[in-house]
């Protein structure tokens, strides 16, 4: 005797159902799509726009009374050059004073102690909230309220010995850039998770040496960019440095300009030394943001030749649709 089950049902062929055609694969992959890249005509005529504007621009500069061989011959001459040399070394003095006491006001504003942070308040809100020339002038003309110096182991009868044009901008630049110092130092300590500092506590680690060791070297990635902003943005003020007699750039080239009427010359020979030194610190900056980049990105970001690249080459973007570049 048979079992029932044994038995296909007499409705239903042996094949399953398909009779005597192929089974067809139905999960077969569709073949690639050709896809044809939209064209930004709007790029291109924005980009022949803004170049008929500097051809503009350089022709009106060109057709100018401009003596372009003064220019020539006044770049590199000693005159100019020397005052870029003061124009960079009080920027790099004036950086340091910045920098470090920025950092000392940063961690002093978020000092339990309501004294210290009050004192740090006090002094960035002053020097924040009054322009850097009157800064310059008050540290200038400060022998109007002290009329000599003596501190005991330095005595001088007159304070104009010592408060020169150097050491009076040096002062003002130097004062004022800790300011805003002390605020960027301070976004990037808060930056750092509180949880960190609690880890270094719990380790036994002292205040100090957390904010040393810890705090500071994360921190670093979130200080460093504006720093480098306020570097290049301190070369171009210290040319206020020349309102008290100050030698540095734009005080040479005004002088210049006084002395042999080439009052456009002069200018445009400080413009190219601006633009020099700030494109040199520029490309500084991007590889020191680069390098501290490192530790909070899988990927660093790109070169400027790399960028420089790829805006080249934007002006087509390639299309994955399919799973095919275009």
């Amino acid at each position: 005797m048979t079992d029932p089950l044994d038995k296909a049902p007499a409705d239903v062929p042996p094949d399953g159902g398909q009779g005597d055609s192929p089974r067809k694969d139905t999960a077969a992959h569709p073949g690639p799509i050709k896809a044809v890249p939209v064209r930004h005509y709007g790029r291109w005529i924005g980009a022949v726009v803004v170049l008929g504007l500097l051809a503009l621009l350089v022709r009106a500069f060109a057709d100018a009374q401009i003596q372009w061989s003064v220019v020539g011959e006044q770049i590199t001459n000693g005159t100019f050059a020397w005052g870029a040399w003061e124009t960079l070394k009080i920027t790099v003095y004036s950086m340091v004073i910045g920098v470090v006491l920025g950092a000392i006001l940063a961690v002093m504003r978020l000092s339990p102690n309501p004294v210290l942070s009050s004192v740090a308040w006090g002094y960035i809100w002053f020097f924040r909230g009054t322009p850097v020339l009157v800064q310059i002038l008050l540290w200038f003309n400060l022998s109007l309220v002290f009329a000599y110096l003596d501190l005991g182991f330095i005595y001088k009868d007159e304070m104009n010995q010592v408060m020169t044009p150097f050491v009076a901008a040096l002062l003002a630049l130097g004062l004022n850039e800790a300011a805003y110092m002390a605020e960027i130092c301070r976004a990037g300590i808060q930056s750092v998770d509180s949880g960190q500092t609690e880890a270094a506590h719990a380790l036994g680690m002292k205040g100090g040496k957390t904010m040393r060791r810890i705090v500071l070297p994360q921190a670093m990635r979130v200080i460093i960019p504006p720093t480098g902003n306020e570097f290049i943005n301190m070369l171009k003020t210290s040319s206020l440095a020349f309102a008290i007699g100050y030698g540095e750039l734009f005080l040479r080239g005004r002088e210049f300009g006084s002395r042999t009427l080439a009052i456009m010359e002069g200018y445009i020979v400080i413009s190219l030394w601006y633009l020099a030194l700030t494109t040199v610190f520029s490309i500084g900056q991007y590889y020191l943001e680069r390098y501290y980049a490192r530790g909070s990105s899988r990927s660093l970001p790109p070169t400027p030749l790399q960028r420089l690249r790829k805006q080249l080459s934007s002006f087509r973007v390639q299309s994955n649709v399919g799973g095919v570049k275009v």
